[in-house]
């Protein structure tokens, strides 16, 4: 009996050892998200965000130093500083996760996390962003960002949440205008030229509204074909104009800023279902902090682009009145209202 009793407090001691270790085991699992990394050297009362680790990739076209990149980079770098590096981006621009339609694709489907796209590439998802390649809806830059930064805009931006991806900001692409191996010093100057234009309706309908021929055709094509004289003339902004060496046989550009196209920066659906509401709205800021960068080095390398197209000699005319071209298009956009005529009053309501 001694040896029994003797025995029966070691056996309590283990017992409680135990349980208290299955109780410790099962408090560090369930607080698991609250603690700070391995390794970490924060203070109990650390800032550090509390939530899971994400590593996610943004699919960019462009080359590095083109100012849609630097705003994708500077997100990234946002989200980074704010998580205290808990949610990493890793930017991959130059198409090195493919082209635009095919990267659409993957983010629906959770792939790729995040992207950077041309508005114009978004019709297909909603009909209402094809609005933006009718010309002249926006009197200048500064009516069109009233538009993007209202609350239109924004339902704009959510709109996508049914195509399993989700905008989160808009980024600037300048204005867009005609240049031609051909002399451009008016409107009349494009009756009858061919001229390459992005593959959609609104844009052939376009050139049928000016006079002149259209020619959809892909966007690595068109330097050949201008070489070639299958076309005339194709239209673009001035950074794109440079950087695709098209103002080297189209060195006549006119300046009528016929559209303005937004980016768009997306995250899958997918991937913002996963993030609990705090890392939402830390990512949603980030994207719109990010804004005001992107803004500032579209600027900056329009007007390099603009000074090294003058350089190499281009015969450069200003518009200085748009009238003439307004009145060209204005049937054409009357024609649209009834498909747009929600999207053209907001942007209407936005002039005032």
């Amino acid at each position: 009996m001694k040896k029994l009793w003797k025995g029966i407090p070691i056996l309590s001691l283990a017992v409680v050892l135990v349980l208290t270790a299955c109780g410790s085991n099962k408090s560090n699992s369930a607080n698991s998200s609250n603690s700070a990394p391995a390794g970490s050297s924060a203070p109990a009362s650390s800032a550090v965000p509390e939530g899971p680790k994400y590593n996610f990739r943004l699919a960019e076209t462009h080359p590095a130093d083109y100012p849609t990149t630097k705003g994708d980079q500077k997100f990234a770098e946002l989200v980074k500083e704010r998580s205290n590096g808990r949610i990493t981006i890793d930017v991959f621009p130059g198409s090195q996760l493919g082209e635009e339609k095919a990267v659409i694709e993957q983010v629906q489907l959770g792939a790729i996390e995040f992207t950077r796209v041309s508005a114009g590439a978004l019709g297909g998802f909603n009909k209402e962003y094809e609005a933006f390649s009718l010309p002249y809806i926006f009197d200048n830059e500064d009516h069109q960002w009233k538009f993007l930064n209202s609350e239109d805009g924004t339902k704009l931006l959510d709109s996508l949440e049914s195509s399993r991806m989700k905008g989160l900001a808009y980024y600037s692409s300048g204005s867009r205008n005609f240049y031609s191996s051909k002399p451009l010093n008016s409107i009349k100057d494009l009756k009858g030229l061919k001229i390459r234009v992005q593959q959609n309706k609104v844009n052939i309908d376009l050139m049928n509204a000016l006079g002149a021929n259209a020619t959809p055709m892909p966007y690595g094509e068109v330097f050949g074909a201008l070489q070639t004289g299958i076309i005339d003339a194709a239209e673009n902004n001035f950074p794109s104009y440079l950087t695709s060496n098209h103002y080297q046989k189209a060195k006549n550009l006119i300046l009528d800023q016929h559209q303005r196209v937004p980016e768009v920066l997306l995250i899958s659906k997918l991937a913002w279902d996963k993030l609990n509401p705090e890392d939402q709205q830390l990512i949603k800021q980030a994207a719109l902090d990010s804004v005001a960068t992107q803004r500032e080095e579209w600027s900056k390398f329009e007007k390099d682009a603009e000074a090294k197209v003058r350089e190499s000699g281009v015969n450069i005319v200003e518009v200085s009145d748009l009238k003439p071209w307004q009145d060209a298009v204005k049937p054409m956009i009357e024609r649209y209202r009834a498909e747009f005529g929600a999207i053209l009053d907001a942007i209407d309501k936005a002039r005032n």
